[in-house]
Order: C-alpha cells, then sequence, then structure tokens
C-alpha cells in the first residue's frame, strides 16, 4: 500500500470525521465558555468586589500595555473549561472503563505456594511445580445461593 493510497483510506475512514466533528465541537464548547467567562462571570465578579476587568492589573512600560485583567479572565476561561471537559469526557470514560474491567472475567490467579500469577485452569503451578486446586467460578453478587 502506497503513501497515496494509504492517505486515500485515511481521508475516506470515518477516522478522520469524528476527529472533524470531535475539533467543531470543541471549538464550540470554547466559545461558549468564552462567552460565559467575558459577559457573566467577569461583571458578576467585578460588581462584586468592585473591579473592572479591563482596567485590573494594567501595567504600562515604554509604551507596551501589560493587561493583567484579561490573564485573569482567560485563567478562569480555563479553569471552567477544564472542569467540562472533566466532567463531560473524563470522568464519565473512567467510570465506564471500570465498568468494563469488572466485565472481564479473570484468566489467572496467584499461586498459594509462591504467589505467581497461573492460569485459572492450572492445577500445577508452572514456577514452583506445586499442585494447586483451581479456584472456584465467582458468582454474580446479585445471584441468590441455595441452602
Amino acid at each position: 500500500m502506497g503513501v497515496a493510497s494509504a492517505f486515500k483510506a485515511f481521508l475516506l475512514s470515518g477516522t478522520l470525521i469524528a476527529m472533524a466533528v470531535a475539533f467543531v465541537v470543541g471549538l464550540a464548547i470554547v466559545a461558549l465558555i468564552t462567552a460565559l467567562v467575558t459577559d457573566i462571570i467577569d461583571p458578576l465578579i467585578g460588581a462584586a468586589f468592585h473591579v473592572n476587568f479591563d482596567t485590573l492589573g494594567e501595567l504600562t512600560i515604554n509604551g507596551s500595555t501589560l493587561l493583567g485583567g484579561a490573564f485573569l479572565g482567560a485563567a478562569i476561561t480555563f479553569f471552567i473549561l477544564m472542569l467540562v471537559v472533566f466532567f463531560l469526557i473524563a470522568y464519565p470514560y473512567q467510570i465506564y472503563q471500570a465498568r468494563q474491567a469488572k466485565k472481564v472475567a479473570a484468566t489467572t490467579w496467584a499461586c498459594p505456594a509462591c504467589d505467581n500469577q497461573i492460569s485459572v485452569k492450572a492445577t500445577r503451578c508452572g514456577f514452583c511445580t506445586s499442585t494447586v486446586t483451581p479456584p472456584a467460578p465467582a458468582t454474580p453478587a446479585g445471584a441468590a445461593k441455595s441452602s
């Protein structure tokens, strides 16, 4: 497969489309949060503390103006954006990964004699050659036990 055909396959694959959609959605979220901070949060902070973010931390050195208020607004925007990314993407994905890990059945267990990982089907440890009794299959948490 040549470079041109690999590039064509990449362009026509769903990966590029998904990446483009994610990029556009990300830009829209950033624009929304920037507007939220600039138009709502900054004025509320300014009203509460009698501060004007346009002139806050304004420092002029040799004709160059440093805007501390603009930086503070950008820092607030960044913080809120990271909260949104965490709660809408990262945290739900961590929960999903944890649920998926619970669904995977164990294929190995520790040998009681030497503590090395051996197959659940093994009757003898391949490391210390001890005879082992395979563990009983786990029962689902909600299953009723027969008495």
